[in-house]
């Protein structure tokens, strides 16, 4: 059943709850920031998820609001992997050796990662083996690249490490377009990079695409498309455009996007996943799309760092207990990404948490039915009763009530909560209908920088 409504389809991308912006400095509360060996006291660490960020690219294209920074002069990067490598001990001797610490998957992503060169990989690969234990060789290891840095000596190290997944970010195939993002980037430049990646043992490619960009039509977008699986990519992430405060884009375009522009999104992302679907992928969300025939990795189906039980490390890296969410300083402004990232390199005891927000009973009922309700499988109703001992119905009636009447739900039972294709579509704006009240008031209060 598909309702007509007016709500807006593109609200937010919900790649983790709580926001970021709904963090604030652990100091300000009784007894300050908390020890890191405190805070992962009594939590599971049999099946950890590693993320390590590099704050570093070669440009910020005009969509981006990521914590990065254009460049790194003075020798930024041997001074930030040093600082890595302190996080690294620090965090390894919080989780303590009382029982068995073991990592079950592992991600580099930024900035990008391969903005590094191939010895600097190659050292961040010996931090999160060396000082972290992860078994790099032995788990889902997941590294994010751009068509400039995806070079063989690069690809060459990621693969001898252990790398299972590389994912580029091309956006669109047409040079008018990657302009139009504010993205400078070359065809030939592009082809080159996939070459490089199919060229290794990698086997897990991903393609990164975006619809919605001034001037895109469904024509162009087949094209981009095509061009894509031309490559045979086992994973395919088709992202709406948005345009966010701070941002190039942010500062050329307005801020609200009207009607034309949601119908625009709309349309290219229905003939997006309508032509994936023909060609033989299956949808696994919003976004992502895999191939039928692709090999299964073990760990998470969306690589949005939601799981409970994540080690982050580096200045823009989330760390998620089960009941502190916690990173460090957040930016989008380039002076203000430069000062944070010069505060890390310079930081000597990274022994305590920074900034963060504390998750209790409501939030983690939120975050479990956003990350589950999200994936085009569902969430079975009693994997949620079994964790939480109560029902999303009982929890959550008047929003599930409200997406029904929208036709966001798949009503062919109560046992799996699943969205129906429109519902999948209008992800990003079923997802912040439910947040919660007071992490809508933190977000708002957030002062940008």
């Amino acid at each position: 059943m598909t309702v007509t409504h007016t709500v807006r389809p593109y609200e937010s991308y919900v790649y983790a709850y709580p926001h970021k912006t709904a963090y604030r400095p652990l100091a300000e509360r009784p007894g300050g920031r908390p020890a890191l060996d405190e805070l992962w006291a009594g939590e599971r660490k049999d099946a950890l998820s590693l993320y390590m960020h590099i704050p570093f690219c070669e440009v910020r294209c005009g969509f981006c609001n990521l914590f990065t920074r254009i460049g790194a002069p003075d020798e930024l990067t041997s001074r930030y992997l040093d600082a890595l490598e302190r996080q690294a001990s620090a965090v390894r001797d919080a989780l303590g050796d009382a029982e068995p610490v073991r990592f079950a998957a592992a991600a580099f992503g930024g900035g990008t990662p391969t903005f590094l060169t191939a010895g600097e990989l190659d050292r961040l690969c010996d931090i999160a083996e060396k000082r972290m234990g992860a078994d790099l060789r032995s788990v889902p290891l997941s590294v994010e690249t751009s068509p400039s840095t995806a070079t063989a000596d690069r690809l060459a190290v990621l693969a001898e490490r252990g790398a299972t997944r590389i994912s580029i970010g091309v956006q669109s195939f047409v040079e008018a377009e990657a302009r139009a993002a504010v993205r400078p980037q070359h065809a030939a430049d592009v082809e080159q990079a996939l070459g490089a990646i199919r060229d290794t043992s990698i086997p897990v490619l991903n393609i990164d695409l975006i619809y919605g960009i001034d001037g895109q039509t469904e024509r162009t977008w087949r094209t981009s498309l095509d061009a894509a699986l031309r490559w045979r990519p086992e994973e395919l992430y088709l992202y709406p455009l948005y345009v966010r405060p701070l941002t190039a884009l942010g500062r050329r375009s307005p801020g609200e996007a009207d009607a034309a522009w949601d119908e625009q999104r709309l349309r290219l992302y229905r003939a997006g996943r309508d032509h994936l679907l023909a060609q033989g992928y299956e949808q696994v969300s919003m976004r992502m799309f895999r191939r039928t025939d692709a090999p299964r990795a073990e760990g998470p189906d969306d690589y949005a760092c939601q799981t409970d039980g994540m080690i982050g490390l580096g200045c823009g890296a989330r760390s998620y207990t089960s009941r502190l969410h916690y990173s460090f300083d957040y930016a989008v402004r380039m002076g203000e990404v430069r000062g944070i990232i010069d505060a890390y390199t310079a930081t000597a005891d990274f022994s305590r948490a920074e900034v963060g927000r504390y998750t209790d009973g409501d939030e983690a009922r939120r975050r479990h039915l956003l990350q589950s309700v999200l994936q085009a499988r569902g969430m079975p109703v009693d994997a949620y009763r079994e964790r939480f001992g109560t029902s999303p119905y009982e929890d959550f009636p008047e929003e599930l009530a409200r997406f029904d009447s929208r036709g966001w739900l798949d009503t062919a039972t109560r046992d799996l909560l699943r969205l129906s294709p429109e519902g999948l579509a209008y992800s990003d704006a079923l997802g912040p209908e439910l947040f919660s009240p007071a992490v809508r008031a933190a977000m708002a209060a957030y002062e940008l920088k």
